[in-house]
């Protein structure tokens, strides 16, 4: 079973595979340094207010907006693979961070530096982490054997400045072979409390311990395991000076310039922002009575969708 996942792994890469990439990169615009300072706009409707729904961009995205359907899709047919699965949902979970994550084996002799694309903060005090690996315990992935053996590792954030070398680690190197030498980038050993090294070429560097491991078993391929979800918690903080306020709270994007994880084998830079205030239901809304009101005024307007009989139904 686990060469059947290894298999449909390497399908899944050899699909995201261009075979004239190189000719079709060489036919797009050369990256924009100079229009892409990161800058702020107005929303996409400031006048926007509650009970509005949708803007104006919602039917400019696409000329069927209004009328195309949605279709179906039942993640466990007997048609669908892994693979479409994957694939459909890293493309659409988008834009997701990109954990760079450097670790090192028990014995200190193999060093590791690999993305990681599923990777998000979900608790704050403590701060912690969740990194989500393709591949079952029994046959881990060197950065999941490392952090298993030595509970241990460092989170950098990828930044436009090196998003090739970046890519570069996630190479299929055997096992004892070092990513650093691949990517060039430099290791700092300065880190407090892990002893794996961090990338000096990261804005943000977080060092971080193994809290939690829980591993899944496999919908598609019953009795196997597909993955394992790691949650580390922080333990130390890095960040570069020029990016940090005085406050030490609080990082300037124009600086940090993050590079973020599409799909296929999209990636994005992060050059616009907008600022929206979070509402109160009292002060904004008005209150129930306000909720009152914008309820009796929808009703009045447009109805809602009635769900079919058929669109009820949900897969177990």
């Amino acid at each position: 079973m686990a060469q059947d996942r290894k298999e449909a792994e390497a399908a899944a890469k050899r699909a995201l595979r261009h075979p004239n990439f190189k000719e079709l990169e060489g036919s797009r615009p050369s990256w924009d340094s100079g229009s892409a300072d990161f800058h702020y706009t107005q929303t996409p409707n400031p006048n926007w207010k509650f009970g509005d729904g949708v803007n104006h961009t919602h039917a400019q995205a696409s000329i069927t907006a209004a009328t195309a359907k949605h279709l179906p899709i039942d993640p466990y047919t007997a048609e669908r693979s892994i693979i479409d699965n994957y694939k459909l949902l890293a493309s659409a979970i988008v834009p997701r961070p990109i954990a760079f994550i450097s670790t090192r084996s028990h014995d200190g002799n193999s060093r590791n530096l690999a993305p990681m694309s599923f990777f998000q903060l979900v608790n704050v005090d403590p701060p912690i982490f969740a990194v989500a690996v393709t591949s079952p315990l029994s046959d881990a992935k060197d950065t999941l054997r490392n952090l298993l053996e030595t509970r241990e590792c460092v989170i950098n954030i990828v930044s436009e400045g090196f998003v090739e070398a970046a890519n570069a680690t996630s190479i299929n190197a055997p096992y004892g072979v070092s990513e650093w030498d691949i990517s060039g980038l430099t290791a700092v050993y300065d880190c407090r409390t892990v002893r794996c090294p961090r990338v000096k070429e990261s804005v943000f560097s977080i060092e971080a311990k193994l809290e939690s491991v829980r591993e899944f078993t496999s919908r598609l391929n019953p009795g196997t395991k597909s993955g394992s979800l790691e949650l580390v918690e922080a333990s130390f903080f890095w960040a570069r000076e020029d990016a940090i306020n005085d406050d030490g709270n609080l990082l300037d994007i124009s600086v940090l310039r993050p590079i973020s994880r599409l799909g296929g084998i999209s990636f994005g830079r992060t050059g616009q922002a907008i600022e929206l205030l979070r509402p109160d239901f009292d002060g904004d809304l008005g209150g129930m009575e306000g909720y009152q009101k914008l309820k009796e005024t929808k009703s009045h307007g447009k109805g809602q969708e009635v769900p079919s009989a058929s669109a009820s139904k949900v897969s177990p």
